[in-house]
């Protein structure tokens, strides 16, 4: 396959999508939902996704072997916790 240049960077809906990564519709649409998915773009009122952009996030989940820590990491499809250091704690009896 051919290097492509951005002018002529292939969009996918998201069933072409899903098919290229190996999930489910349903599975991409809960990413998009939950932020855990590759960046997409709305264009009118339809969802796309680039091709560059579909391979670098399934690049994120790469590893070696199972020891392998990666450089990065492709979260499941589902609500994530928040992160503890981003919330402010209130202590009791403080106002």
């Amino acid at each position: 396959m051919s290097a492509r240049s951005d002018s002529t960077a292939r969009y996918l809906r998201t069933p072409e999508a899903a098919r290229f990564l190996g999930l489910s519709g349903r599975t991409l649409e809960k990413h998009r939902t939950y932020g855990t998915g590759p960046v997409y773009r709305k264009l009118g009122g339809r969802i796309v996704y680039a091709f560059d952009d579909l391979q670098a996030w399934a690049d994120r989940g790469a590893r070696q072997s199972t020891t392998d820590p990666g450089h990065g990491v492709v979260h499941p499809a589902k609500r994530q916790a928040p992160n503890a250091s981003a919330i402010p704690v209130r202590r009791g009896g403080e106002s």
